[in-house]
């Protein structure tokens, strides 16, 4: 502090001031992130991540992460002496590779447990099957047999309310069963999607490795800062969003759809973007909103 001028302290309190509003507002709301992405891999955004998370816990949020593992697994597969398969954009997960995923998330899992509890945050990771908290039926991609990738068909939450009642941090990693209780990976982004309609979460969170929503994916000026539900079907219609987009903002779309009162999609390279996009009037990456909500509820 001693190195600090007087115009800087202002200007943090002033930043603390700009957050007052999102914080009463979203006190004791539920907040989902779905994390994944280069935020993942490296371990200072990691780190700035799980801060945020954390940050988020102790103002009165209630979060919940749901993180992938995509570049993980393709690691272990490789060291494992198999060579990863995709189609049409989705693991090809037969037995071995079943295991060498579980194996992954958890061990992922358990990682982001354990910087959650270093900064003093109770948390308990889990996975869809503790609880029987995500149901899935096997999942075709356009009629090809992928293996063991499931696509949710039930969320049982109440393991869920009874850790954030109890004042945990629940982690959750996308492995759930299906109804001959045969375990299957699940797309995190989709697990992500499940779950936070399910317990009517007020903010879905999506890092990824890109900016946000644009009209023209060449062009950086054309982000969108704010979407209502109609303006992103539109863009989906108009053609305007193509490549991994487009199944991010099917699941977008579908969130709001569900009850969630709004869905960000996030850089998770910028360092603390959860807490940029949340609590600044701006943020800086797509919120997709209902359309009788409010556009910038404080300008």
């Amino acid at each position: 502090m001693q190195g600090d001028s007087i115009s800087q302290v202002m200007e943090k309190a002033e930043v603390l001031i700009e957050a007052l509003p999102y914080i009463q507002r979203f006190s004791r709301k539920i907040i989902v992130v779905k994390y994944g992405g280069s935020a993942m891999l490296d371990e200072n955004l990691k780190r700035q991540v799980i801060q945020d998370v954390t940050l988020l816990k102790l103002v009165g949020f209630k979060p919940i992460i749901v993180h992938g593992g995509g570049k993980d697994i393709s690691q272990w597969v490789v060291k494992s002496g198999m060579t990863p398969e995709f189609v049409n954009g989705f693991r090809k997960t037969d037995e071995p590779v079943m295991e060498v995923a579980e194996m992954v998330l958890n061990r992922v899992n358990k990682s982001l447990v354990s910087m959650i509890e270093q900064l003093g945050v109770s948390a308990i990771g889990i996975s869809g099957k503790d609880g029987n908290l995500l149901q899935v039926k096997k999942k075709y991609s356009d009629g090809q047999d992928i293996g063991f990738v499931g696509d949710v068909t039930e969320v049982h939450p109440k393991i869920l309310y009874d850790l954030l009642e109890k004042d945990f941090l629940p982690v959750i990693c996308p492995i759930g069963m299906d109804q001959d209780f045969v375990t299957y990976n699940i797309n995190a982004d989709d697990a992500a999607c499940a779950i936070a309609k399910a317990i009517s979460a007020e903010k879905l969170a999506f890092l990824t490795d890109i900016e946000g929503v644009y009209r023209d994916p060449s062009d950086s000026s054309t982000l969108i800062s704010e979407l209502t539900l109609d303006e992103a079907r539109n863009l989906i219609e108009e053609g305007f969003i193509g490549g991994g987009m487009l199944p991010k903002l099917h699941n977008c779309i579908d969130a709001i759809e569900g009850g969630v009162s709004r869905v960000h999609i996030l850089d998770g390279r910028i360092a603390h973007c959860l807490l940029l996009e949340i609590f600044t009037n701006r943020g800086i990456g797509t919120a997709i909103l209902a359309d009788e909500e409010m556009k910038y509820y404080h300008e």
